[in-house]
Order: C-alpha cells, then structure tokens, then sequence
C-alpha cells in the first residue's frame, strides 16, 4: 500500500475514483455520439475555439481592468500590487451570472417562440428573474466583502492592543 501511494502520488481509493470517472466519460461520450456525431464533434471543437480565441482574451482583459479597479493606493512611489482576494468578490458572482446568463440565454431574452402556449408559463418574466439573481449574487458578494474587511480591520485592531512580547518568555 505504502508503495502504491509513493509510485501513484495519492491513496488507492482517489485512484478508483478517477477510473471510475473516466468510465463514466467514455460511457457518456459514446451514448452522446450515438446520435448526430458530425454535429457533436464541430459543437465540441467551435466551442474550444470560441472559449480559447474569444472569451479568454476578453475576460483575460477584463480581469486585468478589474485589478486596476482594486489596487490599493501606496503613498511611496513604487506600483501598488493588486488586492487579489476583493477582486474575488466581483469575479465569483460575475461568472455566476454571465453563467446563468448562457445557460438560459433563450428564456432570458425571450428567444423561444411558443413558449407560453406549451408551457402556460409567462415568458416575459426570465429578464427580470435574472436581474434579481444577478442583483442578490453581487449583494451578498458584497456584505461577504464587508464582513471580511471588518473582521481584517478587528484582527488588526486587537494586535495593535496586545502587549509586546519578552524576550525569552513564552506567551500562553
């Protein structure tokens, strides 16, 4: 066992795990090319190709301009570095909602004709459905952003206060 986790890098059960993970890949693409193969095939390989030429740049670019956004100021002359951890808080509900935004894309925009005769369900209330998500993902992006300076301001405030060290004695 010992020497399986030296040759493999990790336990026997993470090995099965992924073997099993990628039976149920194979599996999976073949019942998927089971159907229409040509058409599976140029949806996988244009959908690379706009994510690798199109949308990384663009949101590659975006990220760059977001951490413009939230360098910190320094008062020396040198070039202040990005706060890497807020700009987390814009990123993660960002993605959650140009995600959604892509997933449901036709019913956001009210791109599928007929729906409400097949469903009996409004149409026209998805955009407005959206804004609300989008608004309550960056809303609670931001009180975790307010929370997490508040407690940073607490931390140092409470070692400000702490006595200094001795030399030579251990604090308990």
């Amino acid at each position: 066992m010992k020497g399986m986790r030296q040759r493999y890098g990790a336990s026997p059960v993470h090995l099965l795990l992924v073997l099993c993970s990628f039976a149920l890949t194979v599996y999976a693409g073949l019942r998927l090319l089971k159907g229409d193969t040509l058409g599976v095939v140029i949806w996988f390989v244009g959908a690379a190709l706009l994510h690798d030429l199109v949308f990384l740049p663009l949101y590659t670019v975006t990220d760059l301009a977001m951490q413009g956004v939230f360098r910190r100021p320094k008062k020396t002359t040198e070039r202040s570095r990005p706060v890497v951890g807020r700009i987390n808080y814009v990123r993660v509900p960002a993605f959650v909602a140009l995600l959604l935004l892509l997933v449901w894309y036709p019913l956001v925009l009210n791109r599928v004709p007929g729906f409400t005769a097949y469903t009996a369900l409004p149409a026209d209330v998805f955009w407005g459905r959206w804004l609300l998500i989008t608004a309550a993902l960056f809303a609670a992006s931001a009180l975790c952003l307010t929370v997490a300076i508040w407690r940073t301001h607490a931390l140092r405030a409470g070692q400000d206060d702490s006595p200094p060290k001795e030399p030579g004695r251990r604090q308990t």
